[in-house]
């Protein structure tokens, strides 16, 4: 290995650590600024950006580093659970669900055009696959933890429209699109301001 390379070799690991760990650290302080959207979804479902730093780690550093923010802000998340580790699973499953979908896409043909399309693609597989993880993990454990009846979960959504007959209903029309709504305005964010950040990170090696 020549000297050069080695130099690139060990710029690139003080990067990746460098920058997973601040962004995991905005993270998991945006993981505790949740608030509910009542008119809009049961108000026990809550709202929070703590996904924003890892698809800008994705896309700065890494899908590695997207997915390594998803999974320590989780974990470290879990010293305060009331979900035992349950709601950070599926967090964490939804965040991977879309950084990694997203930066292979992207890197199909780097472009400001493609990086919305993956983004946009991105938020819908992650909507899709809430579905998914909240009817056969998320709701069970509630269920079970708490000894809430199926009934009373979807009564709530009832609440909000009369027109929900049965869990996959809520879920369809609740849950993916409130999923899909958070991942895109995270992925706004990024995308507005990945390129500054690019530059200047780039300007610092």
């Amino acid at each position: 290995m020549t000297t050069n390379t080695a130099k690139k070799t060990s710029l690139h690991s003080v990067r990746f650590l460098t920058l997973t760990a601040i962004l995991t650290a905005i993270a998991v302080v945006l993981q505790y600024l949740e608030f509910p959207v009542p008119m809009f979804i049961p108000a026990f479902v809550k709202f929070d950006f703590s996904d924003l730093p890892a698809i800008l780690a994705a896309f700065l550093v890494s899908p590695v580093s997207g997915v390594s923010v998803c999974l320590l802000k989780n974990v470290i998340h879990m010293a305060v659970s009331q979900s035992a580790g349950v709601g950070e699973l599926c967090n964490f499953i939804l965040g991977a669900a879309m950084v990694v979908p997203a930066w292979l896409i992207y890197k199909i043909k780097p472009s400001k055009g493609m990086a919305a399309a993956a983004m946009v693609i991105g938020s819908l597989i992650t909507a899709v696959v809430s579905i998914f993880i909240n009817y056969y993990i998320t709701y069970p454990f509630y269920q079970e933890a708490f000894h809430l009846p199926i009934d009373a979960i979807i009564g709530m959504y009832r609440e909000l429209n009369g027109g929900v007959g049965s869990l996959w209903d809520a879920l369809i029309w609740f849950n993916a699109p409130f999923t899909f709504v958070k991942f895109l305005l995270d992925s706004m964010i990024v995308f507005f301001i990945y390129k500054p950040l690019a530059k200047a990170i780039r300007k610092n090696d």
